[in-house]
Parts: C-alpha cells; sequence; structure tokens
C-alpha cells in the first residue's frame, strides 16, 4: 500500500465527508427529521474520524497498513454510506431496508480497523 494512495483515499473521503455534512445541515434541513438529519450526520463524522485516520497511516506505515486501510475504506463506504441512503430514501418514502444490515458490517469492519491498528502499534 503506497503512501499516496492512503493519503488519496483519506484525502476523498474527507472531502466527501465536508461536501455530505454541508448538504445534509443546508439542503436536507427542511426535508429531514431531526432524527434523519441526526443519522446522516453520524454518518458524517465517523466518514471524517476514519478519513483522518489514514491520512495519518499515509505518514506513518507499519507492517498491517495494508488491512487497516481496507477494513477502514470498506468499513467507512458500508457504514456511512448505507446510513446515507437509509436516512435519504426514507426520507422519499422509500426506505431501503436492504440497507439495515449492511450497516453494522461496516461498523465491525471499522472496530476491526482499530483493532489491526492497536496490534500495529505494537
Amino acid at each position: 500500500m503506497t503512501p499516496q494512495i492512503l493519503i488519496a483515499t483519506g484525502a476523498l473521503f474527507g472531502m466527501l465527508s465536508i461536501i455530505l455534512g454541508a448538504f445534509g445541515a443546508h439542503a436536507l434541513k427542511k426535508t429531514l427529521s431531526t432524527d434523519q438529519l441526526h443519522s446522516f450526520e453520524v454518518g458524517v463524522k465517523y466518514q471524517m474520524y476514519h478519513a483522518i485516520v489514514l491520512l495519518t497511516l499515509g505518514y506513518g506505515q507499519g507492517p498491517m497498513t495494508a488491512p487497516i486501510y481496507w477494513c477502514f475504506t470498506i468499513g467507512i463506504i458500508l457504514f456511512s454510506f448505507s446510513i446515507y441512503g437509509l436516512v435519504l430514501s426514507d426520507a422519499k418514502s422509500k426506505k431501503l431496508t436492504f440497507l439495515g444490515p449492511i450497516t453494522p458490517i461496516g461498523g465491525l469492519l471499522l472496530v476491526i480497523g482499530w483493532l489491526l491498528l492497536l496490534i500495529n502499534a505494537f
């Protein structure tokens, strides 16, 4: 895993979290309920947190960098993007219920990524 890939992926997810956060705060504020907006914000926050970790991994790699990268990258996609899909589809009264079980799988991958990062520290 090259530092450029790690940094580019982190930067892309970070940029998208800013765009989606602004979209949620401004364009969706009148469309979403308070609970839906909160859920959307959780997806944005988790995406940004893990984008920052990917950036830092790019500047200091260890033996488990590739597995951490994949856990965080797939975890962000499954966790945050399934939340976005659930919230937006619910707001349109066409809830994509198949996304519900995907969110915890993404969360589990994020947890595994953190565990690997901990192991990597030693």
